[in-house]
């Protein structure tokens, strides 16, 4: 399709060349003529009526988003005229980039940044606790595949040729373990992961991290964390000083690193929990009985905007009434939601739509103006960063219309990424497995849990107990197996699904089994499962494995990928182990197998399937190993 662009174009010809590939039309002055118009303040407006056409925008983004609402319709050679409101002045993605392992590559975020263009998303942000390059902390991101000046400079010019705003985001109280680790800041450690509240040092540190992360950027934004610093004030800083409220706390804290900001000539954003958990009796973030006074709000540093963050609540009225608790504070807060794509291999589209749609009606009805979807990857990022393209759309989507309209959802995520939404959708189903309510709200995560836990203790084997498992996985490795043949350039995603799902639909139940032939003295069986089961087992975590890393050194830089490399060769020694044991048992040289002799326990006390077990360690073994990864 060729296609000639006239008017006001100047500002938007490189995004425009640069689209024509991915969205398959070639510019010419003997193409179809669109006229584009700037009208400031106005809404969308895309029409085509016999040879003439027209998109007129107000912000570069809308143009963009224009542009794909065109491209869209235009294939179907017949007449149309959309109107679209922008509902948000920023609507956009927090991609996690520290807590993940996964640093993505330059290339894949300006992938993403083309993605979020014609879907109309303007602002990114890459989620930091020590990624980005500072020079003058060569402890912060060392061996952590940290972005450099460079890199994060353009991806920047790339955005910005979209009007997509990037903005640094970083952590300047908690969660820095990683950072902290090194004996060189053990000096201005509260705890493990918590900076000492006015040490000189810490400011100092501060300062070096702000200006290095805010510099590669045309934004004069910046997110500056603060979230969930749960032992504040009970470390060293209780040593020093003595008990002090939290809420003191943090004012002393904000106070400084304000000061440090304005220096510099930023408008900074903070997550807003800690301040209500401090208000709480119980320590809570979402208590609606927090006693927010105006004395209270009064006390807070002023100049920072809070940063309401839920991806929980699947009650509007609940997340009306906690934006309102929020403008205690003085402003409108800026609201966080997320694509429920961090509990593993899966993600959960159930608990992303069942929270993101009162959320962001909430938001349309109580006038919050930026809004933004955060995309963790807490505990490894086993999943693919592409599966959660569709809570991308989701966000976009709203951010254009008072209701959510769900079958132009699908058509406009079918064209904004050339991927078929059913079986987007049908990720979930490595976690909704029998035994979960529909739309699993109670985020239970099996895929994880029964990928990663041991063979011969089956932690979780209890739970699991008569459930049909290996059924539901061999089925849904055919439908991924399908998937991936439909979903064009992200194909390669539902490629890497079918090899988990292959692997589960023999490993979700092998335990059971093994134990089971073992305390009946079926020793035929047990020789069957040393080799042939446990053999077949290895030959598909091998596989899954290669698909993984192929895909993780595409996507993301390299390091991060050692902490997967040693999950997958954990479970693999073990399955090796376990071929072993039973035949030295059944060859006569072990008189029991110990780890089957354990009688079988719920993993929490509780029959059925358990929900949300992300932490590796609490999967693997009941005995000690390493906290963290």
């Amino acid at each position: 399709m060729k296609l000639f662009f006239q008017g006001d174009v100047q500002e938007c010809i490189d995004g425009i060349q640069i689209l024509s590939c991915d969205f398959n039309y070639e510019l010419s002055e003997k193409g179809f003529k669109v006229q584009v118009e700037k009208s400031e303040g106005s809404p969308i407006y895309v029409a085509k009526k016999g040879d003439k056409a027209i998109i007129r925008y107000s912000e570069k983004i809308h143009f963009f988003r224009g542009l794909g609402l065109f491209l869209e319709q235009i294939i179907h050679n017949k007449d149309f005229e959309i109107i679209e409101k922008p509902q948000f002045t920023t609507n956009g993605v927090m991609f996690d980039v520290s807590q993940s392992n996964a640093v993505m590559r330059v290339n894949t975020v300006k992938d993403y940044i083309k993605r979020m263009a014609v879907m109309g998303l303007n602002m990114l942000m890459l989620y930091a606790e020590d990624s980005y390059e500072v020079k003058k902390q060569p402890y912060y991101g060392y061996m952590r595949s940290k972005y450099t000046y460079d890199e994060l400079k353009e991806c920047d010019d790339f955005a910005y040729i979209f009007g997509i705003e990037m903005i640094p985001c970083v952590q300047t109280l908690a969660h820095l373990a990683d950072v902290l680790r090194w004996q060189v800041y053990w000096d201005m450690r509260d705890d493990d992961e918590t900076l000492l509240v006015g040490e000189e040092k810490t400011y100092k540190f501060i300062e070096d991290v702000i200006v290095a992360a805010s510099r590669p950027f045309r934004s004069k934004r910046i997110h500056i964390g603060m979230d969930e610093a749960w032992k504040l004030g009970l470390g060293e800083y209780l040593q020093k000083h003595g008990y002090t409220k939290k809420f003191d706390i943090m004012n002393e804290h904000l106070k400084r690193v304000l000061n440090i900001v304005k220096k510099h000539g930023l408008e900074p954003m903070i997550w807003s929990d800690m301040y209500f958990r401090a208000a709480s009796q119980n320590g809570d973030y979402y208590d609606e009985k927090a006693e927010i006074t105006q004395e209270l709000a009064d006390t807070v540093p002023k100049g920072v905007q809070l940063v309401y963050w839920d991806y929980y609540h699947d009650d509007e009225q609940f997340y009306r009434n906690f934006i309102k608790l929020h403008e205690k504070f003085g402003s409108k807060p800026i609201f966080a939601g997320g694509t429920w794509t961090w509990n593993g291999f899966s993600a959960n589209w159930g608990k992303t739509f069942n929270t993101t749609n009162p959320a962001l009606r909430a938001c349309k009805k109580e006038g919050i103006k930026e809004v933004f979807n955060t995309i963790w990857g807490d505990n490894g990022t086993e999943s693919n960063i592409y599966s959660n393209l569709l809570g991308l759309q989701l966000f976009a989507e709203h951010g254009y219309a008072q209701d959510l309209d769900m079958e132009k959802l699908r058509r406009r995520f079918e064209f904004c990424t050339g991927c078929n939404y059913d079986d987007f959708v049908s990720i979930k189903y490595l976690d909704e497995v029998p035994g979960v309510e529909k739309d699993n709200m109670e985020t239970y995560n099996p895929s994880k849990y029964l990928m990663w836990q041991d063979v011969l203790m089956g932690l979780f084997d209890e739970n699991i107990e008569g459930l049909p498992l290996d059924d539901h996985y061999e089925k849904l490795t055919n439908t991924f197996r399908k998937a991936s043949q439909r979903n064009g350039k992200y194909g390669f995603l539902f490629e890497y699904l079918e090899k988990v799902s292959n692997v589960l639909a023999i490993k979700a139940e092998i335990g059971i089994k093994i134990t089971e032939a073992y305390k009946n003295g079926d020793k035929e069986a047990l020789r069957i499962f040393a080799n042939v089961q446990l053999p077949e087992l290895e030959k598909r975590i091998k596989d899954m494995r290669q698909c993984h890393k192929k895909q993780w050194l595409i996507i993301n830089k390299s390091i991060g990928w050692d902490v997967i490399d040693m999950r997958y060769g954990s479970i693999l020694i073990r399955i090796q182990s376990a071929i072993e044991q039973i035949n030295d048992y059944l060859d006569g040289k072990l008189e029991r197998i110990e780890e089957l002799e354990e009688v079988r326990l719920s993993f929490n006390g509780k029959s059925g399937l358990v929900p949300y077990i992300n932490f590796y360690d609490w999967i693997v073994s009941g005995s000690r190993i390493a906290s963290h990864g």
